[in-house]
C-alpha cells in the first residue's frame, strides 16, 4: 500500500515539474515570439508613417525638419524608436502602458512628455518576459547615451542616475521627478522596469536628460 502511494505521489510531482517546465517555457520564450512578431509589425508601421530609412531609422536625414502633424497618441500606436548601445536594445515604444501595450514592447505614459519636448518623456518596459526588453537596464552608468527617433527627428539623451523605487512610486513621472510643482526647463528621459530581475516588488528607474546641443529637428 505505502510502495503504491509512494509511486503516485511521485507520478503527480514529475507531472507537476513537467507543467512547471512548460509554463516557465512559454514565460521566456513563448511570450518572447508573441513580442517579436508584435516588434516587426510596429517596425514596418512607424518605417514607413515617418518615412525613414529602412536599413537605419536613427540616420539623420539632411534638412529635417518636424513633421506638420505629430503622431496621434493613440494607445498601442507606436510612436518612437529607442536604441540603447550599451545594452543591445533597439526597440519601437508605442503609446499606452496598458498589459496589451507592454507585451508588444515598451509603452510611453500616457500625458508624459513626447521624445524632445520640455518635461518628462517617460517609458516603461518588461525586463523578464515578452522579450525582456528592459533586462540590462541596471547595467546602465551615467554617461550612457540612449538615442529616440520619433516623427520629429533624432534625440540623444545621457543616463544621469539610476534609482529602485516602490512599484507606486509614481513621482518618478512627474515633468520634473519629484517635483510636481516645478515647471519644467530640460527635456527628460525616464525608463522605468521590474526590480529585482521575475519579480515586481520594486521598481528601477534610470533618468536621462537631453545631450546638450540637440534640438527639436535633430540637428546639433
Amino acid at each position: 500500500m505505502w510502495s503504491r502511494a509512494l509511486r503516485r505521489t511521485g507520478q503527480c510531482l514529475i507531472v507537476l515539474g513537467l507543467v512547471l517546465l512548460y509554463f516557465v517555457a512559454y514565460l521566456l520564450w513563448g511570450t518572447g515570439r508573441y513580442t517579436h512578431h508584435a516588434q516587426s509589425q510596429l517596425r514596418r508601421d512607424i518605417v514607413r508613417e515617418f518615412s525613414l530609412p529602412a536599413d537605419d531609422p536613427f540616420r539623420r536625414l539632411p534638412a529635417e525638419s518636424p513633421s506638420p502633424t505629430p503622431t496621434p497618441r493613440t494607445s498601442g500606436k507606436p510612436i518612437a524608436l529607442l536604441r540603447i548601445p550599451k545594452i543591445g536594445v533597439e526597440v519601437v515604444v508605442a503609446e499606452g502602458v496598458s498589459l496589451e501595450v507592454l507585451r508588444g514592447g515598451p509603452g510611453h505614459f500616457p500625458g508624459t512628455a513626447m521624445p524632445g519636448e520640455i518635461g518628462n518623456f517617460v517609458v516603461s518596459g518588461h525586463r523578464t518576459t515578452y522579450g525582456a526588453p528592459f533586462f540590462n537596464l541596471n547595467k546602465l552608468i551615467a554617461g550612457d547615451p540612449v538615442e529616440v527617433r520619433s516623427d520629429t527627428g533624432y534625440y540623444e539623451y545621457r543616463v544621469t542616475s539610476l534609482k529602485v523605487v516602490r512599484p507606486d512610486e509614481i513621482a518618478v513621472t512627474y515633468p520634473v521627478p519629484y517635483h510636481r510643482e516645478t515647471k519644467p526647463t530640460k527635456a527628460l528621459l525616464t525608463l522605468t522596469t521590474c526590480e529585482p530581475r521575475y519579480s515586481a516588488a520594486r521598481r528601477l528607474v534610470v533618468f536621462a536628460e537631453l545631450a546638450s546641443g540637440q534640438t527639436p529637428t535633430g540637428k546639433p
